[in-house]
């Protein structure tokens, strides 16, 4: 029976196995015993690798048999065990996509004349321009050029405008950045800066205004990917670009609300341990807002007086919670003390360097990353939160990932600290060997992962990591649908977001197109 007896099959790689469809001898013998074959590996892996059709009607019959037995116990044991071998092998792509090789063995550095130029000029650009400008080396592997990324990433852009915002017309169940439709926002303004295509930044702003309309009805949270800061900001930079001052004002006037919240400055002298310091819904995602206000609009547009005493309670804050560790600085959320870029060390750490320090603060950054580095799993990778043994995540989110991303920007604000460039290096080989995961999206998929290896490309030059961003981003061009649509790959439960769909992609492609000014959306700038 291919079902029960499929372990030859189930060893190879999951990229090999084509799903299984049940039929009625099988759901006949399932229903006799349908937990007690989930006991053996093979048949577990023979479970997983049927398809939706087939493992819904296993489901149903499961039940119907719990129900008529009240074997609970057997039921309970049973799902443990295939949700643990979901878990050990679910994770990632085994990576067996080509790798870098330099001619004659010597890695040489990709020169400014070797790109390819605006982004607006694809429209006229042919195969043969692109290989002509592209190093003969890199013609032997198989990546999509940067014309299709580019044009690519413009196709998914209209799928999913039309997916989160002209389907559902003016109303906004979502409007944050994360997973809502200002999302969609950012990308096409990111569309527009890399083509100048005024149309994608006229549909910026409309969904921007109907954001803000909705903004009320948000949880209150003060950051750039999940708080009305997100909106506040978005929107004055493309009122700026568009140039419509008026509103640029408003939506500035608006984020100068949010910055005079009293609680975003308050130390641990004043009770503010209780205000989070992560990037996703605490102080560093509202620094972070800020920056992109001062970067697109003009430095000091929010002025120091505003940031400055953020910075201050941050650092206050990590060192009162750094007691009774080896750290100099230590957050928590929800009572774990996160390592990640998400809710950790890494994301506040890569926020507190955009700004001035002072000498002991730059100290305590520069404790922290050594902390890092030291305390990391033998294999390379880094745990997602003190004192956690299990090497098992490779996302922005938690591990190597989002480390990688605020080890490059060490690089280059300790630019005399070898340690922390070597160790973002060092980072990029997890990445390419565990990062090829079964996820699309920017937070814990291929996307995000990607952008590794373009930060690391800026930082060193080295084609080898511009290679491995396209050999990434080339997955997900040439094979991601047909996975998602067989079950081996997820969409994301918000399929076309920013950071956990394909929005994400997109912005991906489109700077896999342009990698000298590549940046991860929501954390590079």
């Amino acid at each position: 029976m291919e079902l029960m007896n499929r372990k030859n099959g189930m060893d190879s790689s999951p990229m090999d196995n084509k799903p299984i469809r049940c039929g009625a001898r099988e759901y006949f013998l399932l229903w006799h015993s349908p937990f007690h074959f989930l006991r053996y590996e093979s048949s577990r892996k023979a479970y997983l690798a049927v398809d939706r059709f087939s493992k819904l009607t296993w489901i149903a019959v499961a039940v119907a048999y719990l129900l008529s037995s009240g074997d609970i116990e057997e039921f309970c044991l049973s799902v443990t065990l295939a949700w643990f071998s979901k878990m050990a092998t679910d994770r990632h792509f085994p990576n067996t996509l080509a790798d870098y090789k330099p001619p004659g063995g010597q890695e040489e550095k990709l020169k400014e004349s070797q790109t390819i130029g605006p982004l607006a000029a694809f429209a006229s650009i042919t195969e043969d321009d692109v290989l002509a400008k592209t190093p003969p080396s890199y013609r032997e592997h198989f990546f999509p050029s940067q014309e299709v990324f580019f044009k690519a990433a413009l196709e998914l852009r209209s799928e999913v405008v039309q997916s989160t915002f002209r389907r559902n017309g003016p109303r906004v169940n979502d409007p944050s950045m994360y997973v809502g439709v200002l999302g969609t926002a950012f990308l096409c303004l990111k569309v527009y800066l890399a083509a100048g295509s005024e149309g994608d930044l006229a549909v910026c702003m409309d969904i921007v205004d109907a954001c803000s309309a909705a903004a009320q009805t948000m949880r209150r949270y003060v950051t750039f990917l999940c708080g009305q800061p997100g909106i506040y900001a978005l929107g004055a930079v493309a009122a700026k670009y568009k140039g419509d001052k008026t509103r640029m004002n408003h939506y500035l006037a608006l984020f100068d609300e949010v910055a005079n919240q009293k609680a975003l400055s308050s130390g641990p002298a004043e009770g503010g341990l209780g205000v989070p310091y992560e990037l996703l819904y605490g102080r560093a995602g509202f620094l972070w807002a800020a920056l992109f206000i001062n970067k697109h609009i003009g430095e000091e547009t929010v002025p120091w007086t505003v940031t400055g005493p953020v910075v201050q309670a941050i650092i206050q804050g990590g060192r009162a919670g750094a007691v009774q560790t080896k750290c100099p600085l230590m957050y928590q959320w929800h009572g774990t003390r996160y390592w990640g870029a998400a809710h950790g060390l890494a994301g506040i750490i890569h926020v507190l360097m955009h700004f001035p320090l002072s000498d002991d603060a730059a100290d305590d950054v520069k404790g922290v990353l050594r902390y890092m580095i030291k305390n990391r799993f033998v294999g390379g990778n880094y745990p997602s939160s003190e004192g956690n043994n299990r090497d098992r995540l490779v996302h922005w989110c938690h591990g190597a990932p989002g480390v990688a991303l605020t080890l490059c920007k060490a690089a280059q604000v300790f630019a005399d600290e070898e340690e922390f460039r070597t160790a973002a290096l060092e980072a990029g080989e997890i990445v390419w060997e565990r990062g090829l995961l079964r996820r699309v999206g920017l937070c814990h998929g291929i996307s995000g992962n990607a952008y590794v290896f373009l930060a690391l490309y800026r930082l060193s030059g080295q084609k080898k990591h511009l290679h491995r961003a396209k050999m990434f981003a080339g997955f997900l061009h040439d094979r991601a649908f047909s996975l998602i649509s067989t079950g081996e790959m997820h969409g994301g439960d918000h399929p076309h977001s920013l950071f956990e769909g394909l929005a994400g992609t997109a912005c991906l492609w489109l700077d896999v197109a342009n990698p000298l000014n590549s940046r991860f959306p929501g954390y590079e700038l």
